[in-house]
């Protein structure tokens, strides 16, 4: 059996946030073909309990704290060398010697480094054969936030994008093979030779997520996610004070549930008679089974939103934006709805509030197209033939 030394810049549980959810089915599935070894960087201790869910999957587990002080001078130093600062903050001099260390240990066949943010620690194994997850496009989704960014904050976000993007290029050129998670993230990586990425989807567990209907609703809306994860953060304060309203003017009784993992106290603050901020949830099944309809604006960012992989897989209607559906590729009005404003929003919410036959159809429907097309036996079979595994 080959070895896989798979390297994440987060210890990929509990599964709060996108890369970590990623990692974790992608690792589990790798481990039915080869022998995984993780090693993972982290900014906080790891629980025991967590430690052993990754252990009961791979061979071995290493994990290397992030010194607070050291993260900073990284930072600092990063004003003078241009890496990103997404990079400068998860690299340090003594992990990289440890990591090239237990690299020789292990010996593996083959390395899958997640984000760019942990290519520094591996891109020099020229002798073992390499492949990079960029995920999505950090570059594009700091771009993103320049415009709806606070104004002292404008100038060091567009010097990110841009380092990022020139970054980003010239690790494309330190490993064999690559993979994103979807066309349009491959569409905007700056490298001539881009379309030789592969397009590697996330999946779904539908087994674990599948609607119970003897659950009683509590809410009409839901929107989820991780709460400090800027994009997720302007979303809940758009339905909140620009959506939400709109409803209620026809339909004053609505209620709205935010949850998810560490809700900044700009989150924290939405919440009121008509809105429920939960923070994290030890079973998020039970969000999607209290709300009839999921709403996931989306605004900025980037790559496939597991948040509406979920929602789908538990049959619920979902109204999103045409920049969250540019990876998901639902068809429009039969699997998913698409609002471009506020007031189109309002009103296809408003629609399928009162229209409990169109809510039923389009969830069964969503459910269908998510089971069919998001599996991640399927996706990281591909994965492994992308690296020629």
């Amino acid at each position: 059996m080959k070895k896989m030394m798979v390297i994440t810049s987060r210890f990929p549980y509990p599964l709060d946030k996108g890369d970590k959810l990623r990692a974790y089915h992608q690792i589990k599935e790798l481990a039915k073909e080869c022998e995984v070894h993780l090693v993972s960087l982290s900014n906080k201790n790891i629980h025991e309990k967590d430690k052993n869910e990754l252990e009961k999957i791979c061979k071995s587990v290493s994990i290397y704290k992030l010194n607070k002080l050291q993260s900073v001078l990284s930072l600092f130093g990063a004003l003078f060398n241009k890496k990103p600062f997404q990079v400068a903050l998860f690299y340090n001099k003594n992990i990289h010697k440890k990591i090239k260390k237990k690299t020789r240990e292990i010996n593996p066949n083959h390395i899958y480094c997640q984000l760019i943010r942990c290519a520094e620690y591996v891109k020099d194994e020229f002798d073992i054969p390499k492949t990079i997850d960029f995920m999505d496009v950090l570059s594009k989704g700091i771009e993103r936030r320049i415009s709806t960014s606070p104004f002292y904050l404008k100038k060091i976000l567009e010097t990110e994008a841009e380092r990022l993007k020139i970054y980003e290029n010239i690790m494309f050129e330190y490993f064999d093979n690559h993979a994103i998670i979807s066309l349009q993230d491959q569409e905007l990586i700056y490298h001539v030779k881009r379309e030789e990425i592969a397009i590697i989807p996330n999946g779904i567990d539908t087994h674990f997520f599948s609607p119970d209907s003897k659950i009683k609703k509590k809410y009409t809306l839901l929107f989820n996610g991780n709460m400090q994860y800027q994009p997720n953060v302007k979303s809940a304060i758009y339905i909140v004070t620009h959506i939400l309203p709109l409803v209620k003017e026809k339909i004053p009784g609505v209620s709205l549930l935010i949850s998810g993992t560490s809700p900044t106290k700009e989150v924290q603050e939405l919440a009121s008679d008509a809105v429920t901020v939960s923070g994290w949830m030890d079973d998020i099944r039970d969000a999607y089974n209290q709300a009839i309809i999921f709403i996931a604006p989306m605004q900025i960012g980037t790559g496939l939103q597991n948040k509406l992989l979920e929602a789908m897989a538990m049959e619920m209607p979902c109204v999103t934006s045409k920049l969250a559906n540019n990876a998901l590729n639902a068809k429009t009005n039969d699997e998913i709805l698409i609002g471009n404003s506020k007031e189109e929003y309002a009103e296809l919410i408003i629609k399928l509030i009162n229209d409990s036959s169109k809510r039923e159809a389009l969830g069964k429907n969503g459910q269908t197209y998510v089971r069919n097309n998001f599996n991640w036996e399927t996706s990281t079979k591909k994965l492994l033939e992308s690296m020629g595994l």
